[in-house]
């Protein structure tokens, strides 16, 4: 019996880290889609695939991991958010205020990044390939 139990225990302790871990708060998410308002929300690896967040106030929210592709954040304030490693592929981020946020290794490809203000904004192995920046003073490779 201890011995089918720890078999057991050692097929599921591998497979239980090897999954990725689904952080966010599901009434945070509820909250955000409801109301457009989530300041300091935990959205950490939601999916927000195609959500309308059109003027959201998501102000020091964690969104890393998130997947927001195909996201209309137009005029979204994201200031001080966490988006390390989020999916932003084709999100509509025209005049979105991302000013201090982190966008580590996020992925931007074919974003849509029009007079957004990134002032202070990490950008370390962003992936921007496609993606169409106007008015925005991302700089894109190096000297």
């Amino acid at each position: 019996m201890k011995l089918t139990l720890l078999a057991g225990a050692a097929v599921a302790l591998p497979l239980a880290f090897a999954m990725p871990a689904l952080a966010e708060n599901p009434a945070h998410v509820q909250q955000l889609l409801e109301t457009n308002l989530c300041q300091s929300c935990d959205l950490s690896g939601a999916d927000l695939t195609q959500a309308h967040l059109i003027g959201a106030d998501l102000r020091d929210a964690n969104l890393a991991g998130a997947t927001l592709a195909e996201a209309n954040l137009e005029g979204a304030d994201l200031s001080r958010a966490d988006l390390t490693g989020a999916n932003l592929t084709q999100a509509f981020l025209t005049n979105a205020l991302l000013a201090d946020a982190t966008l580590d290794s996020a992925n931007l490809t074919d974003a849509t990044i029009y007079f957004a203000d990134v002032t202070g904004a990490s950008l370390l192995n962003a992936e921007l390939t496609g993606a169409e920046i106007v008015g925005t003073p991302i700089s894109v490779g190096g000297d």
